[in-house]
């Protein structure tokens, strides 16, 4: 399911509204009450702003945001202690600062049990959490939502650990959906279906951050830079993405190399049936394509094209673009000329 960030929003709010509450109360610094409840919202607000950043998600567990609020908490009960030996807050400022620093650590423990609950282990009546393996963060760039195939690699159960689509990803997406070019519009839409389509797998767990990166404009960009922040892998089937990612530092999943690795294995001297589509660009050469995409050449062929025919494989290549299968046609693999005719003989 997509989490919203309605709840990390509505705690920051309320944050933003009990600090704005107390300096109006307290009229910290020396200012009325009006001043001191702006200058309360402001101050809550730099802080909330600040806490954001220690997470990427809404509530992730229980046992996280408790642990984290609690920590947080204590924290800032110790450091008001050490407020309190301060000569130079007195008053209401002192108690100010003595009821907000606590609020923020509770806040900001909050978030960052929220950001790291994935890493909580819990082995207590045979049951085990999920490990900081198992929790990796996979971002989804928008070539591969276009693509598909990421869909049926997550209901096939190969896709572990949790989702993420950042909200500037979504945004690429629509603007390719909202196109004026057909294809491009029909692209952008069948990406958006990828999305419900994982939205509704039972064990796919999807979420739509809303964090972004302004100063930076391409979402190329703004991918890395989200991965390196929560140390997430990338899944792409982007060439140039995968190659830039992949020179600062960041891990990359690439569909396209986990298809090509899937296809079958084939060795020199096998005999493998294929349809000669069209003829090759050496002389004689015939080529044919397999299910998957795989090229085929084959030599003694090129008379044979709209033929279905037994090849024998005489080499395999692996380039950047995938695999390619060379292969010879023997005709005596064939059914000659001459056992047709003395079948329909007998026949006859």
């Amino acid at each position: 399911m997509i989490r919203s960030n309605s709840t990390v929003l509505t705690l920051c709010l309320g944050f933003v509204a009990v600090l704005g509450t107390l300096a109006g109360l307290l009229s910290p610094f020396g200012l009325k009450p009006v001043s001191a409840t702006v200058c309360g919202v402001l101050i809550a607000a730099g802080l909330s702003l600040a806490a954001n950043r220690v997470r990427y998600a809404s509530l992730e567990t229980v046992a996280g945001a408790f642990l984290g609020a609690f920590a947080g908490g204590l924290l800032g009960l110790l450091f008001t202690l050490v407020l309190n030996q301060a000569v130079l807050l007195r008053g209401p400022t002192l108690e100010f600062f003595r009821l907000g620093i606590p609020l923020f650590g509770v806040l900001l423990g909050l978030l960052a049990g929220i950001s790291k609950s994935g890493r909580i282990r819990f082995d207590l009546a045979g049951v085990t959490g999920i490990s900081a393996a198992t929790s990796t963060l996979k971002l989804l760039d928008t070539s591969v939502l276009i693509d598909g195939r990421i869909a049926d690699v997550a209901e096939a159960g190969f896709l572990e650990g949790r989702l993420v689509i950042p909200q500037f990803v979504l945004h690429e997406l629509q603007l390719v959906a909202d196109s004026a070019d057909s294809a491009k519009r029909n692209r952008g839409r069948r990406g958006l279906d990828v999305i419900q389509r994982l939205q509704k797998m039972p064990g796919v767990d999807l979420e739509v951050p809303a964090t972004d990166f302004p100063s930076i404009r391409e979402v190329d960009l703004k991918l890395i830079e989200f991965a390196k922040q929560q140390g997430a892998k990338i899944v792409t089937n982007d060439f140039n993405l995968n190659k830039v990612a992949q020179v600062q530092g960041v891990e990359v999943l690439n569909i396209n190399e986990l298809a090509n690795s899937l296809k079958p294995v084939v060795l020199p001297g096998e005999v493998m049936r294929v349809f000669i589509l069209k003829e090759g660009k050496e002389h004689n050469q015939g080529v044919a394509y397999l299910d998957d995409g795989t090229m085929v050449v084959v030599d003694n062929a090129r008379r044979l094209i709209s033929k279905t025919i037994d090849i024998t494989v005489t080499s395999v290549l692996q380039t950047t673009a995938g695999k390619m299968i060379f292969g010879r046609y023997d005709e005596r693999l064939q059914p000659t000329g001459s056992e047709h005719r003395s079948g329909a003989a007998s026949a006859g």
